[in-house]
């Protein structure tokens, strides 16, 4: 669903040296871009391509030429004429057969040879290697480039059905008239096909040559073919012929023919009057045929192109008769197409690939006269297939529609020069239109124009166009007599009017109007026009190179002129350009020929091959953009994010390594199923499709998934809840969407309407089974749903969230919906299912609930009433089969007993297919019992412990024991077992059986507590000994009495236990306060460090040998500290010395491996990923190279792991994990609040014993310790985090000088004495 617009056209006229000398033949030179044409005159003129390329060549009209005449005998004419490019010469082939270079660089001819009967015709090999000649007398010379005779055969050939033995001899030495040959594309094969004397009413055979043999490969059945026109397609799967099918009294028939020389296929040329096609030819990607067609006073050059089967004439250029018009293709551009008139005059046409899907998704596909008209958002069908179709006067060469408020008016150029109006019915009555075809009148006007190129609605009523006037080419001559304009481009605003009434269920094909209201003439081609979306009746104009122009309407105010848009530009010319509105600013989005999608001077990809724009229908705003690459990845991007300062402007660049596979996996892009697949249109709104046709001409549509879900969220956010379920259904999108796009609070104040525009019950049910804990949006679905389409929402009710948070997620909005199917739905059979559903699918399941409601219905069939209520509800087996199918049997049996109903228990037992044997007996054995220990018995069984305690407990004093033991065997129940114990006594043995299960436990504290509380005071100091609470134990043993000697003992005990746990403080503290023994309190209290208390004490008690042993205790520990501060100063030099060896090292590894992954671009994932794998253990110091062996499988991986986590902590040199043990190490070696509190302690102690020099010397050596690891820890966090070092600035000392003053302000050093400090300078 493509049309091919014209977008350019450059016309330049060949002065000849004689009036009465015609241009006879063309060639191409491609290497050096020269253009050669050969005249009647025996003249060469030789011209350069780049001319029609220049600047101001729409303003010229004389082509630039030099010209060189050919030597030929008086009396001969050419008759072949080509450019060989291996002797840089034109070969010429003359009626009296000679053959000759001619040199038009230094006007040279060079005679080859000569052949009998005059050469016919001569073809160049494509592959430059060989050449073909045909001579008068029919033989086909095969020739190498130096004219080495490769083979010789005959072309002629006896009629069918003559015998030259009957005497009949004039086809024995027949001459050929005209003839032709045709190579594939890689030059292994060639065609010919020649028209003899004597020959004109008898059919020819198409003869297919092997070129190494130069035998005759096939040959087709005898047809009677229109003179001698054949051109092999360069892709070589088929050759194209005429069939003139005069017979028949039919227009000719272009037919294909494979290389076996069986015809494939055809298709019928339909012009009107008698008509001759005089030429056809391919373009160089072989998907165009380009055929000269002769008809009355007018030639055209038609364009036909293929697509499903189906030949469609895509444009039409006009001639006059006695012009007499050839054409070429362009060798290597498939698109440009060269014609060039017997006077001299050369055009050049340039053409692009434009879809046929509008905007709003309709499909206007040109073929010839008629444009097949195709509603895409009602019906998918595929091309040639359509569902009515408009017929021209003439053939259509552009179109522009207008789509505003259900309102389609669409304007044609015609290649007649005239404009066609129509207006389609509104989409409501389309279908009536089925296989209708209307025949619509060209638009009235006072003037025509010669060369209509682009045309653009400014509103409803006004048209812009850019026409051309280039030549006196023209299409009758009453129009070129009109025609008074100057030759160049030319911009018209017109005034459309229609002047009967419009219908809206039928098209409005007659009674417009057209009339000039501005003229501009314009300084420069123009590459396309745009509607600006931005503001009322303006157009943006790009003009050749890029450049951009607005123009507004003459009607608006200061109007009808041209004003440069500095906001709007492109680098480059963009063949394909749109422009969509964003906030009140238009952007300009364009796609040039290399496929550099810009927007507004900015490159968004660099290998783009289509894009479209997707919009809400609501009020046609765009919302995205999508791209396809060359690289069949297919972008949605929401066209917010292109407007940002953050969007990535390097959109589908070549993906390295396994970045392709993540990214898709993500949600940034979809691959496209079929290589070359391009964009062809969108189907908006609700619909969210892109729709994508093949090279091969079929048509797919596709739904990613960000574009339906934003539609799904448009919806939501409108509040058209049943559209969106609907889209959630037919994608098979997550139904939580529908609760989690704006936060499922906000969703229970919506649950009404939700279910009120809902109503099927079938939907509901499949929704309330979808509904999670999840949040979809920000896991399943985060990289498809834009934030800022749900900001809004989000913020706008973050205070309710906050107020009122409901327990779970699922349970409120099931709860919520439950409401509102209760309040909105009337009751029915299945409305009451629904509703089970919902308690079935809660979190945790309301089975209980869900039971009482079968309950309920169980009564009331029980009751025997028919009210009408009954009526409206399910059986309650039914009712029970459902709740039984969502939920668990075995858990719905148990609820079941729960509500003690053991008739609703065998009910649910029966429909679940359980066993008889297995559970009569046990509903019989609980109908036996009490009703209280029926209920306890039932409890127990569902774990349900604290209403079987209080069940056990209503059921008297005879059942205390089952009470205990429900107690013991269930801690968890002493608290409510205490409450329900009124007797002090049995609250006693409650406490007491608490107090052994926390011993029991080892939470003694808590055990003793409980001890004291029922007064068991020897089983709450045992407690209290087993937590090593020295204070509670004595406490206990004061309340209890016990002699001094025992206390002693006890005191004793305690002591050496507090010493064999580590605790010589607390000993001390027992040592000196109850056993009263001085020297064993000071030398616990040295032992613990705490060297101020322990000096007190032996000072209070006057102990001169007490505090000697301080003394000497002191000193000794402050000899042993300064040793350890020194030896840990010389470990952090040593650590950070290596991690900076080590860090240095792993950086110039990373750089390397850097450098090697972007040669290895091009590598596929799956490798790619494997060699990274292969670094990605190797440390600092790993020599050697990974290999496939090397990569690890997942058990490895664990086993590895496991030894890390024991082998943390140590430092292995060369380990992958060295830099980060270090770090770790270097950090942990900072001072604790212990260690700097033993130090102050010390420090005192030694000034008071005098010891200032030991002291000092001390303070010094921690400090400086302290100061180091300080400065350590900040280097390696600067280096750790960047990529560089700095030998000369990233030092140890260095960092030290800067970290002391930091350490100063922040108090680090407070421990210190200010008498010890040195000053520093």
């Amino acid at each position: 669903m493509k049309n091919l617009k014209l977008y350019s056209e450059v016309s330049l006229l060949l002065h000849l040296q004689s009036d009465d000398e015609s241009i006879l033949f063309s060639a191409i030179d491609i290497e050096r871009n020269r253009l050669f044409f050969a005249s009647s005159g025996r003249f060469v003129y030789t011209a350069r391509l780049s001319s029609f390329e220049e600047d101001e060549v729409w303003k010229e009209s004389v082509l630039p030429a030099e010209v060189s005449s050919v030597e030929l005998e008086p009396g001969d004419s050419i008759m072949s004429f080509d450019y060989l490019m291996e002797k840089e010469s034109l070969v010429v082939g003359t009626s009296n057969g000679v053959i000759l270079l001619h040199n038009v660089d230094t006007n040279d001819s060079e005679i080859i040879g000569r052949v009998d009967g005059g050469v016919s015709c001569i073809s160049l090999c494509p592959d430059g290697d060989s050449l073909g000649v045909i001579t008068g007398y029919g033989q086909l010379l095969l020739m190498t480039h130096d004219w080495d005779l490769l083979q010789e055969n005959s072309v002629d050939e006896v009629p069918e059905g003559n015998d030259l033995n009957a005497g009949d001899e004039k086809f024995s030495s027949r001459n050929v008239l005209e003839s032709r040959i045709s190579w594939r594309g890689d030059g292994r094969y060639l065609a010919t096909l020649c028209k003899f004397e004597e020959s004109d009413s008898y059919p020819k055979k198409l003869k297919f040559w092997e070129r190494d043999s130069g035998s005759l490969h096939a040959s087709s059945q005898s047809k009677a073919f229109m003179g001698t026109l054949l051109d092999w397609m360069p892709s070589g799967a088929k050759l194209a012929a005429v069939y003139p099918r005069v017979k028949e009294s039919e227009s000719p028939s272009v037919v294909f023919y494979e290389r076996n020389g069986l015809e494939r296929s055809s298709f019928c040329v339909n012009s009107q009057g008698d008509i001759v096609i005089d030429d056809l030819k391919w373009n160089c990607s072989s998907d165009l045929l380009a055929i000269l067609v002769k008809s009355g006073d007018c030639d055209q050059v038609q364009i036909w192109y293929c697509c499903n089967n189906h030949w469609y004439l895509k444009q039409e250029f006009c001639y006059l008769k006695h012009d007499g018009v050839k054409f070429m293709w362009h060798p290597t551009k498939p698109l440009q197409l060269l014609c060039w008139t017997h006077g001299g005059r050369c055009m050049i046409y340039h053409l692009c690939w434009k879809t046929a899907v509008t905007d709003n998704s309709i499909a206007l596909v040109i073929d010839g006269s008629r444009v097949l008209v195709t509603p895409l958002f009602k019906s998918l069908l595929p091309p040639p297939m359509y569902l009515f179709s408009l017929n021209f006067s003439s053939a259509v060469r552009d179109f522009s529609l207008y789509s505003k408020n259900s309102r389609n008016t669409l304007a044609v150029a015609l290649a007649n020069g005239f404009l066609g109006i129509v207006e389609l019915p509104e989409s409501g009555y389309w279908e009536e239109l089925d296989g209708k075809e209307y025949r619509i009148e060209p638009s009235l006007s006072k003037m025509s124009f010669q060369s209509l190129i682009h045309l653009a609605w400014l509103d409803s009523l006004t048209l812009a166009v850019i026409s051309g006037n280039h030549t006196n080419l023209g299409n009758t001559p009453q129009m070129l007599a009109e025609n008074d304009e100057p030759c160049g481009y030319h911009f018209r605003e017109m005034e459309i009017i229609c002047h009967e009434d419009r219908l809206s269920s039928s098209p409005t094909i007659s009674g417009w109007q057209a009339r000039v209201t501005n003229l501009v003439t314009l300084r420069r081609p123009v590459i396309g026009i745009t509607l600006n979306p931005a503001k009322q009746s303006s157009a943006l104009i790009q003009f050749d190179g890029g450049n951009i122009f607005e123009y507004t309407s003459i009607s608006a105010n200061h109007g009808g002129v041209f004003k440069r848009s500095d906001n709007h530009v492109f680098s480059s010319s963009c063949l394909w350009m749109n422009a969509v509105s964003l906030g009140g600013q238009a952007m300009l989005f364009g796609l040039d020929e290399v496929g550099r999608l810009q927007v507004d001077g900015k490159i968004l990809c660099s290998n783009c091959c289509s894009y479209s724009f997707y919009s809400n229908l609501e009020d046609e705003i765009i919302t995205h953009l999508i791209v396809a690459t060359k690289q069949d990845l297919l972008f949605i991007i929401d066209i917010c994010e292109v407007k940002s300062k953050e969007f990535d402007f390097n959109l589908g660049s070549t993906p390295i390594f396994g970045k392709k596979r993540r990214e898709e996996e993500s949600g940034k892009f979809v691959h496209i199923w079929e290589r070359g697949a391009k964009i062809v249109g969108v189907l908006h709104g609700d619909d969210a499709a892109v729709l994508l046709q093949a090279t091969r001409g079929n048509l797919e549509c596709v739904y990613p998934r960000k574009l339906v879900l934003a539609s799904i969220i448009n919806a939501l956010v409108q509040h058209r809840f049943k559209d969106a379920l609907l889209m959630v259904r037919r994608h098979r999108i997550d139904f939580n969407i529908i609760v989690d796009h704006c936060g499922w609070h906000n969703f229970l104040s919506s649950a009404p309407e939700f279910v009120k525009q809902v109503e099927n019950i079938s939907y509901l049910t499949e929704f309330v089974c979808a509904i999670k804990k999840e949040n979809i949006v920000d896991t399943l679905y985060k990289n498809y749903v834009a934030s800022s389409a749900i900001s809004g929402t989000h913020n706008e009710d973050a205070g309710v969230k906050k107020a009122s948070e409901p327990s779970t997620k699922v349970s409120s909005v099931l709860k919520a919906i439950r409401k509102a199917i209760e309040e909105q739905l009337p009751e029915s059979p299945y409305r009451e299912l629904c509703i089970l559903t919902t308690l079935a699918r809660s979190e945790p399941p309301a089975l209980e609930e869900a039971l009482g409601r079968i309950k309920l219905i169980r009564g009331l069939e029980l009751s025997g009433s028919n009210d009408v209520r009954g009526a409206s509800l399910p059986s309650a087996e039914e009712a029970l089969k459902h709740l039984l199918w969502l939920s668990d049997s075995e858990a719905v049996f148990e609820s079941a007993l729960g509500l003690y109903d053991l008739h609703l228990a065998a009910m649910v037992a029966l429909n679940s297919q359980k066993d008889p044997k297995e559970f009569l007996p046990f509903l019989q054995e609980l109908q036996r019992l009490p009703l209280l220990l029926m209920q306890y018995n039932i409890d127990l069984k569902l774990h349900r412990y604290e209403k079987a305690l209080k069940h056990i407990a209503s059921a008297g004093d005879s059942h205390y024991d089952d009470f205990m033991n429900l107690l013991k065997n269930n801690p968890q129940l002493f608290p409510l077992g205490l409450q329900l114990t009124a007797d002090p006594g049995k609250r006693h043995q409650v406490l007491e059986a608490w107090g052994d299960h926390l011993s029991e436990i080892k939470d003694f504290e808590e055990a003793a507590a409980t001890y004291l509380c029922c007064q068991s005071l020897e089983k709450a100091l045992k407690a209290y000994r087993s937590n090593g609470s020295w204070s509670g134990m004595l406490t206990v043993a004061g309340q209890m009495r016990l002699g001094k000697d025992e206390v002693v003992r006890l005191a004793h005990e305690v002591c050496e236990e507090l010493q064999a746990l580590g605790k010589p403080g607390e000993a001390a503290k027992v040592a000196l306060d109850y056993c009263k023994d001085v020297k064993a309190g000071v030398s616990l209290l040295v032992r613990a460090r705490e060297w101020e208390e322990a000096l007190r004490t032996a000072l209070m008690h006057d102990g001169a040998d007490l505090y000697s042993e301080v003394k000497d205790a002191s000193v000794e520990c402050a000899d042993t500290m300064i040793s350890e501060y020194e030896e840990g100063l010389e470990k952090v030099g040593k650590y950070v010395a290596r991690y900076l060896a080590v860090r240095q090292r792993r950086l110039l590894l990373a750089a390397k491996l850097q450098s090697e992954e972007q040669k290895m671009s091009d590598v596929d994932d799956d490798t790619a990923s494997e060699t990274s794998s292969n670094f990605s253990g190797m440390s600092a110091y790993t020599r050697g190279k990974g290999s496939a062996a090397s990569v690890s499988t997942s058990a490895g991986s664990r086993a590895r792991e496991s030894r890390r986590q024991r082998n943390r902590g140590k430092i292995r040199a060369g380990s992958p994990d060295e830099e980060l043990a270090l770090v770790e190490h270097l950090k942990g070696m900072s001072l604790t609040a212990g260690a700097i509190r033993e130090i102050r302690s010390l420090l005192a102690c030694l000034l008071m014993l005098g010891k200032e020099e030991p002291a000092k010397k001390l303070q010094r050596t921690v400090e400086n310790f302290q100061l180091c690891q300080a400065a350590t820890v900040k280097l390696v966090e600067d280096t750790f985090s960047t990529s560089i070092i700095d030998e000369q600035e990233q030092t140890l000392d260095r960092y030290s000088q800067k970290t002391r003053p930091e350490m100063e302000n922040c108090n680090a050093f407070s421990w210190r004495y200010k008498a010890f400090i040195s000053p520093r300078s």
